[in-house]
């Protein structure tokens, strides 16, 4: 895989929800969560079209977006989020995740892995759900925000994130865990780590003062200079409005940062600014979607897997 793959991939996943609304099992620990007072139908109804012409946009943008439908039948509110139950990896390698709450177990579904076999390279699947038997959750690409270059998994102290998971997918996949406590403006803990930070090729944008430690901030910063990466620091205003919550991706043009509307305004100029130096902002609106706390990376599961040759597929 060409490296700047590695970080920015040219094909992702997303899930087409029918049923979308704010998740009561995950209020509790979210607090990027909110509330609609309208109709559950016309909440729903808007976050359809919001993923549809998200869809587009990546479409129109080069990316090959695999899109499955969430009919709603089995009360999956997040299921727009499939970032969080599963992920892939150079090598033909596929992790599924424990999740947090029952709700969001039930979004794992085998089609999508069957589609990833077929139309790509799969070697193995690691499979970590069984832990929940024993209450233990680690909630993928939310939990855990991974260099692929520097081999290091980002991840924040939290019930979504527990270290017994983290070591043994680190072990799997030769990753260095990086832990750390966030929390944000009211001091309410950061829930998954995707909302705090994203790296990219050239690039990391982190919201270092929410990083409690001191001395751990420190040492984010310099691992994420590694390479040569301008490190970004989003103040905790731009997180609380998702500007942490981005996805670098490879379209027909070169790579390209996604984000949602919201976080492209909460961005300060001068972070802007350092951002358009480097790549192209792709502002996606998804106001309803966000209600659920989470935003556009949330919505998008790279696809880190080699494509089967048109020989391969026959």
């Amino acid at each position: 895989m060409r490296r700047n793959l590695l970080q920015a991939p040219d094909a992702v996943v997303m899930i087409r929800p029918h049923a979308f609304h704010s998740n009561p099992e995950t209020a509790a620990d979210n607090a990027f969560q909110r509330q609609s007072t309208e109709e559950r139908s016309t909440v729903s109804t808007r976050a359809r079209t919001e993923f549809d012409v998200a869809v587009k946009i990546l479409r129109d943008r080069g990316v090959a977006v695999h899109v499955f439908e969430d009919d709603g039948s089995r009360n999956t509110p997040d299921s727009v989020f499939p970032n969080n139950w599963f992920s892939t990896h150079i090598g033909g390698h596929v992790a599924i995740y424990p999740m947090h709450t029952p709700n969001r177990r039930r979004e794992r579904r085998s089609d999508v892995i069957e589609m990833l076999k077929t139309h790509y390279r799969v070697q193995d699947v690691f499979d970590y759900s069984g832990l929940e038997q024993d209450g233990i959750a680690l909630e993928g690409t939310g939990a855990m925000v991974l260099d692929h270059v520097g081999r290091i998994a980002y991840t924040v102290k939290s019930n979504r994130a527990d270290p017994v998971a983290l070591e043994r997918f680190c072990t799997h996949f030769g990753y260095e865990p990086m832990v750390f406590e966030a929390h944000d403006a009211s001091g309410r803990e950061i829930y998954h780590t995707n909302v705090l930070m994203c790296i990219g090729t050239e690039l990391a944008m982190v919201g270092l003062e929410n990083v409690v430690n001191p001395a751990r901030r420190d040492e984010i910063a310099q691992r994420l200079s590694e390479g040569g990466r301008d490190v970004i620091a989003l103040s905790p205003a731009e997180i609380a409005g998702f500007a942490g919550n981005a996805i670098e991706l490879s379209g027909e043009d070169g790579r390209f940062l996604a984000l949602s509307r919201t976080a492209f305004t909460t961005l300060t100029s001068a972070n802007r600014a350092r951002i358009e130096r480097l790549l192209p902002l792709v502002p996606l609106d998804v106001p309803t979607i966000e209600l659920a706390g989470g935003s556009v990376r949330c919505m998008i599961a790279g696809i880190h897997l080699t494509p089967r040759s048109a020989k391969e597929n026959k």
